[in-house]
C-alpha cells in the first residue's frame, strides 16, 4: 500500500507531521523524527516528548502524517489508524527492535512506539510544477535558499 517512492522518502527524511484530533474537536500537527516504514503497509514513530500526540490517538486513532523533501518539494500525505505501544507492554516489544536498531542513541527515551496501519497515500506537490519547474530546478533553487540561510 505504501509505493517504494514513499518509502524511500520516509526513510531518506524520517521527519513527519502528524496529524490528530483532540477531544475538544481542535486539530493538532505535531513533528516527529523517529519515523519508520515496518512494512509495505505500516509506518511508525518512536514517541518521546507527544503527550498530546497520544491523548488525541486515545481519543480518534484516526490520522494523517505528511512528509516532504524539502529540496524536491514533492512529497506523500498518508492516512490510516494509529495504535498506541506503551513501554513494558508486549505490544511494544513485538515492535521496538527497528527502533531499537534504528535509534540506538534515542531508544531509550522511547515511552511508546506508535504504529500506523495505511489506509490512504495521496502525493503532496508544490504549485511551481504546474507551471512546467523541473525537480532539478527546484533542488538549485532551495539549495541555494538553504545555502543563503545556513552559510
Amino acid at each position: 500500500m505504501i509505493p517504494a517512492a514513499v518509502q524511500k522518502l520516509i526513510t531518506d527524511w524520517r521527519l513527519g507531521f502528524i496529524a490528530t484530533v483532540g477531544a475538544d474537536g481542535r486539530p493538532n500537527v505535531s513533528p516527529k523524527g523517529t519515523f519508520l516504514v515496518l512494512d509495505g503497509a505500516t509506518l511508525g514513530f518512536g514517541e518521546i516528548r507527544s503527550p498530546q500526540t497520544l491523548a488525541n490517538i486515545a481519543h480518534q486513532a484516526q490520522v494523517e502524517v505528511n512528509f516532504v523533501d524539502a529540496f524536491v518539494r514533492r512529497g506523500a500525505r498518508l492516512r490510516g489508524i494509529a495504535t498506541v505501544h506503551r513501554r513494558g507492554t508486549a505490544g511494544f516489544d513485538a515492535v521496538f527492535g527497528p527502533f531499537q536498531a534504528t535509534w540506538a542513541s534515542l531508544a531509550h527515551r522511547m515511552n511508546a512506539v506508535v504504529t500506523i496501519a495505511v489506509t490512504e497515500v495521496r502525493p503532496l506537490s508544490t504549485p511551481p510544477y504546474d507551471d512546467g519547474a523541473t525537480e532539478a530546478e527546484m533542488v538549485a533553487l532551495y539549495k541555494a535558499k538553504f545555502g543563503a540561510m545556513y552559510p
